[in-house]
C-alpha cells in the first residue's frame, strides 16, 4: 500500500492546487508453445502537483516520495503556472470552487505472487496441448495490473483509490484444409485482484474448451462477401463503436480541438432508440469495470449522458471545459501515470440496452452478418473509425449460418 505522505499538506494548499501520489503496477507472464517467453513485473511510483493561476495550469512531477519532493513539485508547479500566465496573455477567470470528493477504497493491495501467474499460465498451456494436440500454435498470457492513487486538493478532496484488473488471455491457432492458419483470441477475467478472479487453473478449463469449439467453427467457416450488408453487432462491438466513433469525439478537450461533435450539440445524431452514457462508477446496481468515484482533479464523478433518444445532449468534462461550455463538470479528468496531467477521457462508455431481442433481430435479416468479437480500434475527430472483427457468423434467411 502507498504510504500517505500527503496528509500533512491538506491545510497548506492554496488557490486551486492538486497533489497526487500514484503507483502503477503491471505484471505479466507469456507462455508460447510451452516456453515462458516473458516474465515481467514493473512498478512506477511518483508524485505530481498541478496549480491553476490566471487561467493557466502549471504542472510538475517527481519520482521521489518524501517531504522534500512534495515541496519541490508544489513550488515548481506554481512557478510554471506563473510563467505561463506571464507569457500567454490576459488572465482568464479562476476555476469555480467545488466540494472536493471523498473516497477511501476499502481494498488494500494484496495480489498473488509472480509464481502464481507463472503456474497458472503453465497449467492452462499444459491442458491445451494435452487435450488439443493438433493445434498449430498456442499462446497463454496471465497478467495482473493495478493503479493506486492518493489525491488531495485545495477544495478539500481526499482520495485513496485502488483499481486492480486480472486476466488470462489465450490465442489458439489451427491449420485449415487449404493451409490457411486460423486464429481465435479470447480472455477470461476483469476487474479485481488475481484471487478475486482465479482460484485454480482447473476452473478455467471449461472456458478453454469453449474457445476451442469456436475456433473449430471458424476453421470450417466461410469468407465474407464484399458489399453492403445488414449487420448485427454484439455488445462487445457496440462497446468499441461507442468508445471509438462517439466517445472520443465527445471528450470536451477534443471538441475544443475541432471534433465533429461540437457543431452537432443538441442535434439528432443517431436513431431515436439510441441512448449512450459514459457511466462514472455504477450501472443497474453493479459497479462498472473502471469505477471512478472522484476524478484526478478531485471532482465528484457523475454519469455523462452523451446521447439521449438520438439527440447529442452533452459532453464529457473536466472543470475547465465545463466552465467554458456552461455545463456541470462530470469528473472525467484522468491521468494514467503520476507524470501525466489529467486529460478528459472516458470511463465506462456504453449504449444502453433497448427492448429488442437478439433472436428477433436475427430473424429480421435475410442476408447479413452477426459480428461478435473485436480487436482494438481507433477513430479520428471526424468520427471516422475502424476496428477489427475477430469472430462472427453469417445470417441467411433469418437464421445463423456458418462462422466467418
Amino acid at each position: 500500500m502507498l504510504q500517505d505522505i500527503l496528509s500533512p499538506y491538506k491545510s497548506k494548499l492554496s488557490g486551486h492546487t492538486e497533489l497526487r501520489l500514484q503507483r502503477n503496477i503491471s505484471r505479466g507472464v507469456n507462455v508460447v508453445a510451452g516456453n515462458i517467453t516473458t516474465n515481467s513485473s514493473a512498478e512506477v511510483t511518483g508524485l505530481s502537483a498541478r496549480v491553476y493561476k490566471g487561467g493557466y495550469w502549471g504542472f510538475a512531477s517527481a519520482a521521489e516520495r518524501d517531504a522534500a519532493a512534495v515541496d519541490n513539485v508544489l513550488s515548481a508547479a506554481a512557478r510554471n503556472a506563473e510563467f505561463l500566465t506571464s507569457r500567454l496573455g490576459t488572465p482568464k477567470p479562476e476555476l469555480k470552487a467545488l466540494p472536493g470528493g471523498k473516497l477511501s477504497t476499502k481494498a488494500k493491495y494484496n495480489d498473488a505472487e509472480q509464481k502464481t501467474l507463472i503456474d497458472f499460465a503453465r497449467e492452462v498451456d499444459a491442458y491445451i496441448v494435452k487435450k488439443y494436440p493438433k493445434l498449430s500454435a498456442r499462446y497463454v498470457n496471465s497478467r495482473s495490473d493495478a493503479i493506486e492513487k492518493v489525491l488531495i486538493t485545495s477544495d478539500g478532496a481526499d482520495v485513496y483509490a485502488l483499481i486492480p484488473r486480472s486476466h488470462i488471455v489465450c490465442t489458439l491457432s489451427v491449420e485449415a484444409d487449404d493451409g490457411t492458419i486460423i486464429d481465435y483470441y479470447d480472455k477470461i477475467g476483469g476487474a479485481g485482484f488475481w484471487s478475486d478472479q482465479f482460484t485454480s487453473p482447473e476452473k478455467l478449463f471449461g472456458k478453454i474448451d469453449g474457445f476451442y469449439e469456436i475456433l473449430m467453427k471458424k476453421r470450417e467457416g466461410v469468407y465474407t462477401d464484399a458489399g453492403v450488408r445488414d449487420v448485427i453487432i454484439d455488445s462487445e462491438l457496440a462497446g468499441i463503436l461507442a468508445h471509438e466513433a462517439i466517445g472520443h469525439t465527445t471528450e470536451a478537450d477534443l471538441v475544443l480541438g475541432g471534433s465533429v461533435a461540437g457543431p452537432n450539440l443538441g442535434k439528432q445524431v443517431a436513431s431515436e432508440i439510441i441512448s449512450l452514457v459514459d457511466f462514472a462508477n455504477t450501472y443497474d446496481g453493479s459497479e462498472c469495470p473502471q469505477p471512478i468515484y472522484v476524478d484526478d482533479e478531485g471532482t465528484i464523478a457523475k454519469d455523462a449522458v452523451i446521447i439521449e433518444n438520438g439527440i447529442l445532449k452533452s459532453l464529457m468534462h473536466n472543470r475547465e471545459s465545463a466552465a467554458h461550455f456552461g455545463h456541470e463538470p462530470t469528473g472525467n479528468a484522468r491521468a494514467y501515470s503520476f507524470s501525466d496531467e489529467p486529460l478528459i477521457r472516458m470511463r465506462n462508455t456504453a449504449i444502453l440496452p433497448g427492448n429488442d431481442k437478439l433472436a428477433d433481430m436475427i430473424a429480421s435479416i435475410e442476408d447479413g452478418y452477426y459480428l461478435t468479437q473485436t480487436g482494438n480500434g481507433q477513430a479520428d475527430l471526424t468520427s471516422e473509425f475502424m476496428f477489427g472483427v475477430n469472430m462472427g457468423y453469417e445470417i441467411k434467411n433469418g437464421k445463423l449460418g456458418k462462422a466467418i
